[in-house]
């Protein structure tokens, strides 16, 4: 296994120390990093620090398994400033997303998670990788990335509209699937960018 490259190895750290910190200092640590909803406590610094606070340690341990398989390579394909600007446009976009849907149903609760950046990395390596064998946890069944990035996102799609507020904020991993997308199709000088 290589070893990990240096901004995917400092986001895994970074996020499970901020978890611990945390699980330390209690709630006002919470409420003062996590994105909560538009005139319910909302502070622009949120729509980064989200992203780096979990719900639990589940939470957190599938968010940075998926940021190791998925991150690592793609940052190494990248370089440290591409990787950074990508996953930076992902957790943006995300924030985005759940914003307008929070106010779209009056939600009053907050969102914490780097779910959001490992969705954009998720859909950039099905592009980038589209024929690559991924083998997911659940189902454990071996897939072509492409169609295990066509097949979360059309989950994500379909679970957002059956329980928009039961606890995941599946319009935020659409959100970063979306950024992403627009940053890869940005440095390809792609619609609706001009060419650079």
């Amino acid at each position: 296994m290589p070893p990990l490259p240096p901004i995917t190895q400092a986001l895994i750290l970074i996020n499970v120390a901020v978890f611990c910190l945390d699980q330390f200092l209690g709630l006002w640590f919470t409420r003062l990093f996590a994105l909560w909803p538009l005139g319910g406590g909302f502070m622009p610094w949120q729509m980064a620090s989200y992203a780096f606070l979990h719900g639990g340690i589940g939470h957190l341990f599938f968010n940075m398994l998926g940021l190791w398989m998925f991150g690592a390579e793609l940052e190494r394909l990248w370089g440290t400033k591409r990787f950074v600007q990508f996953y930076g446009a992902s957790v943006l976009a995300a924030a985005v997303a759940q914003l307008l849907v929070a106010w779209l149903l009056n939600s009053p609760y907050p969102t914490v998670g780097a779910s959001g950046g490992l969705f954009g990395l998720l859909l950039a390596f099905g592009m980038l990788f589209p024929n690559r064998t991924i083998m997911p946890l659940f189902p454990p069944i071996p897939m072509k990335a492409r169609t295990f990035v066509m097949v979360f996102g059309g989950l994500e799609l379909l679970l957002g509209f059956i329980s928009p507020t039961g606890g995941v904020a599946h319009f935020a991993h659409l959100g970063g699937m979306a950024g992403g997308w627009l940053m890869i199709r940005y440095w390809r000088g792609q619609a609706p960018f001009g060419r650079r």
